[in-house]
C-alpha cells in the first residue's frame, strides 16, 4: 500500500469581507451553511463550491469565493444568533488550513489600514 500525504499548496480567495458576528452567524444560518470556524480569537465563513475540488486536484490551488470573517474573542462550541437559532463553532485552531488563511487575513487588514 502506497500513501501520499500531499497538502495544499496554495488558496485563492476571490472575496473577503469583515462582518459583525451576529450579522455573519445570520446570514451563514439563512444561507445553509452548517457550521463556523473559530480560530484565535475570529470566526470564519467560508463558501466553498463543489468545482472547488475538483480545481484543486487539476490545477493544485483551492479556490475559496467567499470569506466574512468577524472577532470573536471567546470560544464556544454554539452561537445563539437569537431564541432557538444556533449555529456550531468548530475550533480550528489546530489547523494548519486554517492558521494561513487566518494570518492572511490579518496581513490583508493591516495592509488595508495602512494605505
Amino acid at each position: 500500500m502506497d500513501v501520499e500525504i500531499v497538502p495544499t499548496r496554495k488558496i485563492k480567495v476571490l472575496g473577503l469581507d469583515k462582518r459583525s458576528a451576529h450579522d455573519l452567524a445570520w446570514c451563514a444560518v439563512t444561507y445553509g451553511v452548517n457550521r463556523l470556524y473559530w480560530i484565535d480569537g475570529y470566526i470564519l465563513c467560508l463558501e466553498v463550491y463543489e468545482k472547488s475540488f475538483e480545481y484543486e486536484l487539476k490545477n493544485k490551488e483551492f479556490p475559496i469565493s467567499h470569506v466574512c470573517y468577524a472577532e470573536f474573542p471567546k470560544y464556544m462550541k454554539t452561537y445563539e444568533i437569537e431564541r432557538g437559532v444556533q449555529i456550531p463553532l468548530v475550533n480550528a485552531s489546530d489547523m494548519k488550513l486554517f492558521r494561513n488563511l487566518l494570518a492572511a487575513i490579518k496581513n490583508n487588514e493591516k495592509e488595508n489600514k495602512e494605505t
